[in-house]
């Protein structure tokens, strides 16, 4: 054993790990991506490109503390699916395209069975976003982490022509706001949905509440974050959109008013879209207000549009072509002083 390994560091467990994630990497491959595995940072050729000025939009996240509940369901091939989605929805929110993602795992003990299951999801969600897995980094720390503990980061970049991309100065008062389901709970919140079923009602993972309808309680809580990049790229493309808006933390109340300008306000009809079942779970569980909710998850909506009426039955047709679903939720309004800029009534 070298002197390395006897501080808890085996970079024989590194070599195994890029052996094992080879296949996953290479099927992410793009057009403009150069090189492979191995080099000391990853290479794009924007040259590769038709755009006259290109505008790079770059994005970082992690999951936050679902990685938790992955870790204590033992399962990790869908929470690099998390991660991929937290970059490139953000990114297409700006009216870019992704390109490229790298990825960043720290863990107590490098297992190379476990760290390429987490790579395997990586991998699935840059396939389903169209993007390439082109680095990352695995950083075993004995003393920061215990042997099974990780976490898991990742940073996307994506382009779009300057003249196309998504300000807050697009969106107009009359814009129609069109909500594209989530998957679930995606990866936010996860600190509130904790403290709800584990600490204060002590559940399971393996329980099997009625309102799911045979799915365990961990099947729902590591539903992966949907990745919306295919279904939304058609709509930029075409330039009928005015904005976008990711929901992740902070929810509605949060996200939505990102996406305007001050003088404008959002006014959202509740019940004009489908609450999925988790979210009445944890408000009655939690004895949560509607503003806790709004404020915490994303309710049932991981994606807002906002879209001249003139424009509606375009994007309609462009939605339903892609198999999107979508819901009319609302419209921009005047904002009057000292009213907040979304209203959910």
């Amino acid at each position: 054993m070298s002197r390395y390994q006897d501080a808890g560091v085996d970079v024989n467990a590194g070599y195994e790990l890029v052996a094992r994630i080879k296949e996953e990497v290479a099927s992410t491959k793009q057009l403009g991506v150069l090189g492979g595995l191995g080099s000391f940072g990853g290479l794009f050729d924007l040259g590769e490109l038709a755009i006259k000025h290109p505008i790079l939009v770059s994005g970082t996240d992690g999951v936050g503390t679902k990685l938790l509940v992955a870790q204590k369901a033992n399962l990790h091939d869908t929470i690099g699916m998390d991660c991929v989605a937290m970059c490139v929805n953000d990114i297409i929110a700006q009216g870019a395209k992704p390109l490229y993602f790298l990825d960043y795992i720290a863990t107590g003990h490098n297992d190379p069975k476990k760290m390429a299951e987490i790579v395997k999801g990586v991998a699935s969600g840059c396939r389903q976003a169209e993007v390439a897995l082109i680095g990352g980094e695995t950083a075993e720390m004995p003393d920061m982490y215990s042997s099974e503990e990780y976490d898991l980061a990742g940073f996307s970049t994506g382009v779009v022509e300057k003249k196309d991309l998504l300000t807050d100065e697009k969106p107009q008062v009359g814009d129609i706001l069109l909500g594209l389901p989530s998957s679930g709970l995606h990866s936010n919140g996860f600190s509130l949905v904790r403290q709800i079923l584990f600490k204060e009602n002590g559940l399971n993972l393996n329980d099997k509440p009625i309102i799911f309808e045979g799915k365990t309680l961990g099947d729902v809580l590591l539903e992966p974050t949907k990745i919306y990049v295919k279904n939304v790229l058609p709509l930029i493309e075409s330039r009928i959109i005015n904005g976008i808006s990711h929901i992740t933390g902070g929810g509605l109340i949060e996200n939505l008013p990102r996406m305007f300008a001050d003088n404008i306000q959002a006014k959202v009809n509740k019940g004009s879209w489908p609450v999925l079942p988790i979210f009445n779970y944890l408000k009655e569980l939690g004895n949560l207000t509607d503003r806790d909710c709004f404020e915490a998850f994303n309710m049932g909506l991981g994606m807002v549009i906002a879209i001249s009426p003139d424009k509606l039955e375009k994007a309609k047709a462009i939605l339903v072509s892609q198999n999107e679903e979508f819901y009319i939720i609302g419209e921009l309004v005047n904002r009057l002083a000292d009213s907040e800029k979304i209203s959910i009534k």
